[in-house]
């Protein structure tokens, strides 16, 4: 079974309106509210891959029910350990007259230490046939730490994990071996204590670096300037296809879950990253994320160009 693990879901709350005034009312020309949380993200697009998921994680209130509400009609199995507080509101708005889009993400509701304990439990019940994909930023009360917990008890439990989070201490779980990790490119050069992003030749020397210290894949997103991917003998370059952006919301984690589901199902890398890319972008072109009805069309603009071949 592939779990995904939320530890700060929210509902996002999708605008689209033409202007942006201080002082008045503005009037929205349409909204959506939205499922959200980067984890729950990938568990859709698992679904809609055909892979069959389960959402975990922590949140509360009738936010959170929501959240369960959707991924339950979507026929996604979840299992949400409650806080007391409720699950954050997002709000993303794009201008038109601008054609800027503006993001207010809240913090998340506090976990305490007996909720923090009740997930671990739900994790060493993992087995070695099961993936566990970690996503986003974490609720308040829940330390950074706890990645280098669940990497302890993913070596233990044998299941493979994959991380895609910006907290440094994803460093600290290279020694467990994780099965995939994705950075951005500015996540990647904090990791390595840089202030400016590097070239792409220094982001591919980084990313090999992961590799050399434990990662199995790693999966670098650049943005609008597509994706590099390397493992233990080889470094992929793809670039993004080009379109209007709508919400970037959702896009990194369409990546992340349609690349995952071409590893479970064997793909080959450079089919694997042009379709992943194409889902990306296409996700980034709409106010939700891909039903991947487009992404054949998208996948014709997309070239995948192996950059190097090295280690074993």
């Amino acid at each position: 079974m592939i779990y995904t693990l939320t530890l700060n879901p929210a509902i996002d709350l999708f605008i689209d309106t033409k202007a942006m005034q201080p002082n008045v009312v503005n009037r929205t020309e349409n909204y959506e509210i939205q499922a959200n949380g980067k984890g729950v993200n990938v568990s859709f697009i698992l679904k809609r891959l055909g892979i069959e998921n389960c959402a975990l994680g922590i949140g509360g209130g009738f936010t959170l029910n929501y959240i369960e509400e959707v991924l339950n009609a979507a026929r996604i199995k979840n299992e949400f350990v409650h806080v007391k507080a409720p699950t954050r509101i997002n709000v993303f708005t794009h201008v038109q007259d601008e054609n800027q889009e503006y993001k207010l993400v809240n913090k998340g509701p506090r976990a305490d230490p007996e909720q923090i304990e009740a997930l671990l439990t739900i994790l060493r019940g993992l087995e070695s046939t099961d993936i566990l994909s970690l996503s986003g930023s974490f609720s308040e009360g829940i330390a950074p730490t706890i990645l280098v917990e669940i990497a302890q008890i993913a070596q233990e439990r044998r299941f493979k994990l994959v991380l895609d989070t910006s907290y440094q201490e994803v460093m600290e779980t290279l020694m467990y071996h994780p099965y995939l990790i994705k950075p951005n490119d500015h996540e990647l050069a904090s990791w390595f204590g840089l202030t400016t992003i590097p070239k792409r030749d220094e982001l591919i020397e980084l990313g090999k670096t992961l590799v050399t210290k434990g990662a199995e894949n790693v999966l670098i997103s650049l943005g609008g300037e597509g994706a590099l991917f390397m493992n233990h003998q080889q470094v992929f370059y793809g670039n993004a296809a080009k379109g209007t952006v709508v919400n970037t919301a959702g896009s990194g984690d369409t990546m992340l879950g349609t690349f995952l589901g071409g590893l479970i199902t064997k793909k080959g890398a450079k089919e694997n990253l042009r379709r992943a890319l194409a889902a990306g972008s296409d996700t980034a072109f709409q106010s939700w994320i891909t039903d991947f009805k487009r992404v054949p069309e998208l996948e014709k603009q997309i070239q995948v160009k192996l950059i190097e071949e090295w280690g074993n």
